[in-house]
């Protein structure tokens, strides 16, 4: 055991030892998402490095502190890649750096994200719908819960799961119930052909061609409807063979986009910095998640929409939170304050649609086995949590 991570264990111990509060940060590329929480600082970083990367068995393994961009660049060294896109953002990030007037473009503020950021945040990037989420390719995690122990579950291949499947169940957790120092993670091979067409057409009709081209043997890989300054227009982005992605243009017509433009598009796009984000006058950024099949929803403006209909970022006021979270319910979904806006202060109970009873339990009941002096990032997620 090195000593960056005997000191970690040491700081969780005394923590729990002493009943106070740690806040987990790696990069901070994420300290908007959720509620601010208190604490000790654990810094994550110091657990950096590839522990073992194996490409013909497309299997990496990975610290927690090591940055998203470096692990990316020894991937795309060997043709391979992180397929959900996890998004980079910026260091320290905040509602101002990442709302008006950030200048920000591309990965180059990406390198503060780190691996075990990504995990805890469990968000994905424009091809979720097609290629699925970040806990579809968490294989493994080492994880140090409240009292200071180093737990693995998992490993290294698919068909290893004996009952709760704990690895995954770190996604998205928000290091609530633990720290996670590093994880396995499934990559696959860089697709060898790609284009991005371009469409005029309504939000309804965009969502209809999208139901339909889903049904289709398309290689479908991301999309993006937006009102692009006063013209509604689709991005397809088809990601496959060269034959199916050249097949596929001339049977969806469009109009075909530059790569090396369209790359920075969807780059900004992941990372939240379209003019169209960036553009929010003060207002909250929400994050409906939805069937792909909703229709047009009733919203306070027309969202940007992505993940073939599944998504929908939505610009609103504080007073508008109640009729987003209803009109998601309607459609058979979830809403999420994303990004407060500049001027607003919100409590962590706006952040996240509240947990119904069975589900709310279950949360409680695993954050007392991780984490029963209430260690990790108190606060984060919901407010007793």
């Amino acid at each position: 055991m090195d000593s960056a991570l005997q000191l970690i264990i040491g700081q969780v111990r005394a923590a729990a030892a002493a009943g106070t509060a740690l806040r987990i940060r790696g990069g901070g590329s994420k300290d908007f998402y959720g509620e601010a929480t208190t604490g000790e600082l654990l810094d994550t970083l110091p657990l950096a490095g590839i522990s073992s990367y194996e490409p013909t068995e497309l299997v990496v393994t990975v610290r927690a502190g090591t940055p998203l961009a470096e692990l990316e660049a020894v991937l795309a060294e060997r043709g391979q890649c992180l397929p959900f896109e996890p998004p980079h953002f910026g260091g320290s990030a905040t509602p101002e750096t990442l709302g008006e007037g950030s200048t920000s473009r591309g990965t180059a503020a990406g390198s503060a994200a780190t691996v075990g950021g990504m995990v805890a945040a469990g968000l994905s990037g424009p091809a979720r719908a097609s290629m699925g989420a970040v806990r579809d390719y968490v294989l493994g995690v080492t994880l140090l819960n409240g009292k200071g122990e180093l737990l693995t579950f998992g490993g290294q291949v698919m068909k290893n799961v004996a009952g709760y499947d704990v690895s995954r169940l770190m996604v998205g957790a928000m290091g609530t119930l633990g720290v996670i120092t590093e994880v396995s993670l499934k990559v696959l091979p860089l697709a060898p052909a790609e284009a991005t067409l371009k469409f005029e057409m309504s939000q309804a009709d965009a969502l209809t061609q999208l139901n339909t081209w889903g049904a289709q043997p398309l290689p479908l890989n991301a999309s993006c409807w937006v009102d692009d300054g006063g013209v509604p227009t689709l991005y397809l982005r088809l990601r496959g063979a060269v034959a199916a992605v050249d097949a596929a243009c001339r049977a969806l017509g469009g109009e075909r986009q530059d790569n090396a433009a369209t790359a920075t598009d969807w780059a900004l796009c992941r990372d939240q910095r379209l003019p169209w984000f960036l553009e929010r006058g003060g207002r909250d950024l929400w994050r409906l998640s939805v069937p792909q099949t909703a229709p047009v929803m009733d919203l306070p403006e027309p969202p940007l929409i992505e993940w073939h209909g599944g998504l929908r970022w939505v610009r609103a006021a504080p007073e508008e939170a109640p009729g987003l979270r209803a009109a998601a319910a309607v459609a058979g979904g979830s809403a999420t304050l994303f990004m407060a806006g500049s001027a607003r202060s919100t409590r962590v109970e706006d952040r996240f649609d509240a947990l119904k009873p069975p589900l709310d339990r279950i949360h409680r009941q695993l954050k007392k086995e991780f984490d029963p002096t209430g260690v990790f990032n108190r606060g984060r997620l919901y407010p007793d949590f």
